[in-house]
């Protein structure tokens, strides 16, 4: 039986744009959609607050929020099968105990209330950084980002590791199932002091560093793209800052692919400075994609 796609809603605009973009993920997967709340009501709104209400007035707010989302996510993909459950849990922990039976975790990029500048640092951040499946965090505006020129393009980041892997492959399935093609992004830096004397202008240093770094390219996307042929792809290389080099390529991006290093410790994975200036900072949805021990 094939694993849901799950999303997480509080009810806010965030949430509600993370469970548009899911609905329509499961439907172009064909998978089963399931929409979960965390109904700690003291997370979103306080204890205060929470004490001048019934526990049936928050169990009947809960409820709407869940079922409101899905009924969202029906209206806009007729068809698609959609349940709605809500978690008597702490949101991070619940939705790390549902990403270990689902396709992926879906999340908006920020919450409701006191919150909304935190969400992310507290939920979006820890679910990439330990959840067991794909996280993507949905960012940016559905209106303005992605194709130009009718050109879609996921983007994918490589690392000098082998810890892209995974997200190799999820970028070509993704680009596979949408049509679009992938822009694999690789950085490269100069060692300080060599080709010291190089600015303006190539030199051997430049020109090895290059090369390098497309042939890392090629050997990273080779797997990928045999089993995938249909899927068109192309390779940048940029020297300087990661960070910088793949937030210049993401303007008509409609998804970002990343790798996360799982390392054994309590810890979950390593998320990284580069992975995590992208969930602060991209542009469009960000799928942090784990690599398996």
């Amino acid at each position: 039986m094939a694993l849901p796609l799950v999303v997480g809603t509080d009810g806010s605009d965030s949430a509600l744009e993370a469970v548009d973009w899911a609905a329509d993920e499961a439907s172009v997967r064909g998978l089963p959609l399931r929409i979960v709340h965390a109904s700690l009501w003291e997370r979103y709104e306080g204890r205060a607050l929470a004490s001048t209400r019934k526990p049936t007035e928050e169990q009947e707010l809960t409820r709407q929020i869940a079922e409101s989302a899905a009924e969202r996510a029906r209206l806009r993909r007729p068809g698609l099968e959609v349940s709605a459950e809500v978690l008597a849990e702490d949101t991070t922990y619940g939705l790390l105990r549902e990403g270990t039976r689902a396709s992926a975790l879906v999340v908006g990029h920020r919450g409701r209330g006191e919150m909304a500048g935190l969400l992310l640092g507290s939920v979006g951040l820890t679910l990439a950084g330990r959840a067991e499946c794909p996280v993507v965090v949905v960012r940016g505006d559905r209106d303005e980002s992605g194709a130009r020129d009718g050109e879609h393009w996921i983007v994918l980041g490589v690392g000098p590791d082998e810890n892209s892997v995974a997200a190799v492959e999820f970028a070509f399935s993704e680009a596979e199932l949408h049509g679009c093609g992938v822009r694999a992004v690789h950085a490269w830096r100069m060692v300080l002091g060599e080709g010291a004397e190089w600015i303006g202008y190539e030199d051997e240093a430049v020109t090895a560093h290059r090369r390098r770094a497309e042939e890392h390219l090629d050997q990273a996307l080779r797997a990928a793209a045999a089993a995938h042929p249909g899927v068109r792809h192309r390779r940048h290389t940029g020297e300087g800052h990661a960070r910088k080099v793949l937030l210049e390529t993401l303007d008509d991006a409609d998804l970002l692919v990343v790798g996360a290093r799982r390392r054994d410790s309590a810890f979950g994975l390593q998320l990284g400075p580069v992975n995590h200036a992208m969930l602060h900072h991209a542009p469009c949805p960000v799928a942090v994609v784990p690599q398996p021990v």
